[in-house]
């Protein structure tokens, strides 16, 4: 009996030490909703879901995060909060398109780093951008062109 709960308690630090922070996912989420506006070439939403995303990483709560998101986060922070202002400063949807690219880098080099999400992250590849964005899911749809070539790109490399 004694072994079952060791057991079971190792188990249980294991799985929970690999659950994603929530704070840290709240900015994935926001990151897909940016996504899915550019997706759905609505300049308004993007920018509106922009402006949250930047409230959202202002109020992550250093305290709550491990050492290991910590680092990851730290250097970071800046950068993807200067993407999300951009994003967030205008409803010029080119303008946002071009900024997403930068936006897409960094929060991939922090979805790497630690984990985002209790579900597969999408890399995701545009041949004619030359330029990489996160889904949730398999299927492409292309934030940077929308509707003109929605299915355009492929999945480089999955995160789970």
């Amino acid at each position: 009996m004694k072994s079952l709960i060791i057991a079971t308690t190792i188990l249980l630090a294991t799985f929970s030490a690999q659950a994603a922070n929530p704070s840290l996912s709240k900015l994935l989420s926001l990151y897909y909703d940016v996504k899915n506006a550019l997706v759905s070439s609505d300049a308004t939403t993007a920018n509106a879901k922009a402006a949250e995303f930047v409230k959202a990483i202002g109020s992550v709560d250093m305290h709550a995060l491990s050492a290991a998101e910590h680092e990851a986060f730290m250097p970071l922070q800046e950068k993807l909060t200067a993407d999300a202002n951009a994003i967030a400063a205008t409803t010029d949807l080119n303008k946002q398109r071009e900024q997403f690219k930068s936006f897409s880098n960094n929060i991939f080099t922090l979805a790497k780093a630690v984990k985002l999400s209790d579900t597969p992250v999408y890399q995701q590849y545009c041949p004619m951008q030359k330029s990489y964005w996160l889904s949730n899911e398999a299927a492409v749809k292309n934030p940077y062109y929308g509707k003109q070539m929605l299915t355009c790109g492929k999945v480089t490399e999955t995160l789970k």
